[in-house]
């Protein structure tokens, strides 16, 4: 368990949550323990899917500016790595992932809502990509991830702005996958989180990687990916537990193995 950022696991579901008042600004200490909760949350049998969540006020709100700005090149050369693959290390969490975003996601915090695999929107928050007013640009995975979310025209607009958007525009363009009252953001993704706790992990896992895979490459190496993790999957308990309860007209009972 991090000072800022700790796994806190209950019935299946895992909450990294983030704990750096005012704004759970993104410094280089909260970035690690980002990292560490994320590799926790893979690890952990017992985890079957993850809520990233900045608690009641704010998600959160970028990288801590007062950090980043005595940096040097060379500083940032040795920090840009870590920061991104930090956020990367979310991305990469075999499970169902959903951000409770509240209050703000910007920067930083839009980079690491963008990691996730959902995103349950409060309806009065704000999200965005305000770097360009820096006078630098996304550094953990905004500039990638938000384009193949939204399309490159609006994530160059998002980003070359670097304007705020509300949850009713984010849920049009696809950033927000739902939006409810702010007071019930943690409880919807809970709820969400809660179909996949009984459902076929490994299922569940290789339909994610086959996926996220498949985006990084062309079609036809994606099918291929595609086929291996369908075939794999023929070497698993849950398969045959599905395909049985299937035949017999039951409700599978899976064991994730």
């Amino acid at each position: 368990m991090g000072e800022f950022v700790r796994l806190e696991v209950e019935g299946g579901i895992g909450t990294i949550r983030l704990d750096r008042p005012k704004m759970n600004a993104l410094n280089a200490q909260v970035q690690e323990e980002i990292r560490a909760a994320a590799l926790e949350a893979t690890g952990r049998s017992d985890v079957k899917a993850v809520i990233v969540y900045g608690g009641e006020k704010v998600f959160a709100a970028g990288a801590d500016i007062k950090e980043m700005a005595t940096m040097s090149y060379t500083d940032m050369v040795d920090r840009s790595g870590p920061l991104q693959s930090s956020i990367t290390a979310v991305a990469r969490i075999p499970k169902p992932v959903i951000a409770a975003i509240t209050g703000y996601a910007l920067g930083g915090g839009c980079e690491l809502a963008l990691a996730c695999d959902f995103r349950v929107v409060a309806d009065d928050a704000k999200l965005g990509q305000p770097e360009i007013n820096l006078g630098i640009i996304p550094g953990a995975g905004g500039t990638q991830r938000l384009s193949r979310l939204v399309g490159p025209a609006r994530a160059k607009e998002i980003i070359f702005s670097g304007r705020h958007l509300d949850a009713k525009e984010a849920l049009e363009i696809g950033l927000a996958d739902k939006v409810v009252p702010a007071a019930d953001v943690y409880e919807v993704a809970k709820e969400w989180a809660r179909q996949y706790v009984d459902g076929p992990t490994y299922a569940i896992r290789a339909a994610k990687e086959a996926i996220d895979r498949g985006l990084e490459v062309d079609l036809e190496t994606g099918l291929e990916i595609e086929r291996m993790a369908f075939a794999a999957l023929f070497g698993t308990k849950d398969r045959e537990i599905g395909m049985t309860a299937f035949v017999e007209r039951t409700k599978p009972q899976f064991e994730g193995k």
